[in-house]
């Protein structure tokens, strides 16, 4: 039997065992399985083809491993208290300024100051929250899509 085979062989068998395991490391190893199995197929020697073999596996193994791990492990990042306030729609019920006012923001009424203290912001403007410092929460005017 062909070299070649044999490493195809190992790298599907490997892969079974990934499926079965889910651990990740199975395939990389069945990775540089195919590694091994590329060099037999160029009709390099055994001793070249445990290398290659060697080398793409502790290279799988030390690079892609953790980064892989990392990403698979990742939570997404849930915003929550105050920090979830921030990008969301508010209605001006009282005039906003560089003096404080009051908006409603997902039925709640907040104290707010204008993003800009040079910006007057009617009551019944739609605006969007910038920032929250403290109580008082920082807001902008919603910017029109297509300007008239």
């Amino acid at each position: 039997m062909q070299s070649w085979l044999l490493w195809l062989s190992v790298a599907a068998v490997l892969g079974i065992a990934e499926l079965m395991t889910a651990t990740l490391d199975l395939l990389l190893l069945a990775v540089a399985a195919l590694a091994g199995a590329g060099v037999a197929a160029l009709g390099l020697g055994i001793g070249l083809q445990l290398l290659a073999f060697a080398v793409t596996a502790a290279a799988m193994i030390t690079l892609v491993r953790p980064m892989a791990r990392r990403r698979l492990t990742a939570y997404p990042q849930l915003r929550s208290g105050v920090a979830a306030l921030i990008g969301r729609e508010a209605v001006v019920l009282k005039p906003v300024g560089r003096e404080p006012g009051l908006v409603r923001i997902g039925g709640e009424e907040w104290t707010a100051r204008s993003y800009d203290p040079d910006l007057m912001i009617p009551a019944g403007t739609t605006v969007d929250v910038f920032a929250i410092e403290g109580a008082t929460a920082l807001v902008h005017p919603r910017e029109d899509p297509w300007p008239s």
